[in-house]
């Protein structure tokens, strides 16, 4: 049995380490946005919209892990954040705080960026009825 799966998914420690990360990414984006007192509504609202990049699964799985991969990863959000910094505008700045508090739930959740071969195969391992519970720790 080796550390690395065949699609390249972390293992063991790392992975819990990466879980972690989430998780503090999600409560440290979510109590931002409540100091910077954003409305509730917004975040419940646009909490879930980068899960809609599950559709392009519909066009195979090789165009569903690009466009899923694309709405989480934290370039686009990071990139969003600076923006709104740069402009001042209180309405980007939420988008982004909610889109990395997204990302952070769904890491610590262990859905991570997909791979072409199928939804389940993430970095941080198989999801779903196919994820194989032989991972090595470490």
């Amino acid at each position: 049995m080796s550390a690395i799966e065949p699609t390249g998914a972390v293992t063991g420690g790392l992975r819990t380490l990466l879980r972690l990360e989430g998780l503090t990414l999600f409560a440290g984006m979510t109590l931002l946005y409540a100091v910077w007192g954003g409305s509730w509504w917004i975040y419940a609202i646009l909490f879930l919209a980068p899960d809609l990049s599950f559709a392009a699964y519909l066009s195979g799985p090789r165009t569903g892990a690009i466009v899923y991969n694309a709405a989480h990863s934290y370039m686009m959000p990071v990139t969003l954040m600076v923006s709104g910094f740069g402009m001042a505008s209180p309405l980007t700045l939420s988008i982004a705080l909610i889109w990395m508090a997204h990302i952070g739930i769904d890491r610590a959740l262990g859905y991570g960026l997909k791979y072409p071969a199928g939804f389940g195969f993430t970095h941080l391992g198989r999801i779903g009825k196919g994820a194989a519970k032989t991972e090595r720790r470490i």
